[in-house]
């Protein structure tokens, strides 16, 4: 089975950039889009439909803003939108799909880039999510949860780890939290692989940066720990530019 993740940064550009024949050439399984930027009354989806994939959308209120999309070759059992929770729903941040047999949550963790107020924002989307999917680990089935969580979680994650101006994204406190995340009850599913190994899944559209591969690595797959084993690879495709983030494709036997 293969999954991928992928933050297109507005679903309509990526499209006229390729994006529908790429995920038909990679015969992805399972995609999770986040920054769709778009409600699905905007998008032609008759591509994505011919290639028998199902949609699953979680839209922003705010048009041109956020959003969440998963597409499957296989129905889901169930869709669940949101997480219960209107301050972030509204949004458009996290949609659960269960597909055969694993519950696949979509998600698109805020950025505090913009100031202290959304980084404020941030770190209370933070503190609610862990409970919320603790509670949903107790009732249904293995959890993998993917998306751009907009933080670096280690040093091998940056290009510049000794910076000194404490962007969000690279605070003590975001990074506590990924600690947290990952010692208790998840894999990164990339280190579980390449440990030491140092890639990155966002470059800056400044200064030519993706072409150093001047980045950092913020998206993710989180597999359950009863899933450990079930990891064949885990692979970045940054050379695929569809947006300033690249694919990160997991495959599980």
């Amino acid at each position: 089975m293969k999954i991928v993740t992928y933050n297109v940064n507005g679903i309509r550009a990526a499209i006229k950039k390729g994006l529908v024949d790429w995920v038909v050439n990679q015969n992805v399984d399972v995609i999770c889009f986040q920054e769709t930027k778009s409600q699905p009354e905007q998008v032609d989806m008759s591509a994505f439909e011919a290639a028998g994939y199902h949609a699953y959308w979680h839209s922003a209120e705010k048009k041109g803003y956020s959003g969440v999309l998963t597409l499957s070759k296989f129905p889901a059992a169930q869709a669940v939108v949101g997480m219960g929770n209107e301050k972030y729903d509204r949004e458009g941040r996290v949609i659960r799909t269960d597909i055969q047999g694993y519950s696949i949550f979509n998600c698109y963790f805020p950025s505090g880039s913009s100031g202290e107020e959304r980084h404020q924002y941030k770190m209370e989307f933070l503190s609610d999510f862990r409970p919320y999917i603790d509670s949903m680990r107790e009732n249904i089935n293995p959890i993998i949860v993917v998306g751009d969580y907009n933080i670096v979680h280690t040093e091998l994650d940056i290009h510049n780890p000794k910076r000194k101006d404490n962007p969000s994204g690279y605070r003590l406190e975001e990074r506590a939290w990924m600690d947290e995340w990952f010692g208790n009850g998840f894999i990164d599913a990339y280190r579980s692989k390449y440990p030491e190994k140092i890639e990155f899944s966002w470059w800056s559209y400044r200064a030519g940066s993706r072409g150093k591969n001047k980045g950092w690595r913020i998206d993710y797959i989180s597999v359950d720990n009863q899933l450990a084993e079930k990891i064949v690879d885990v692979a970045h495709y940054k050379d695929d530019q569809h947006s300033d983030h690249c694919a990160l494709e997991l495959i599980l036997k």
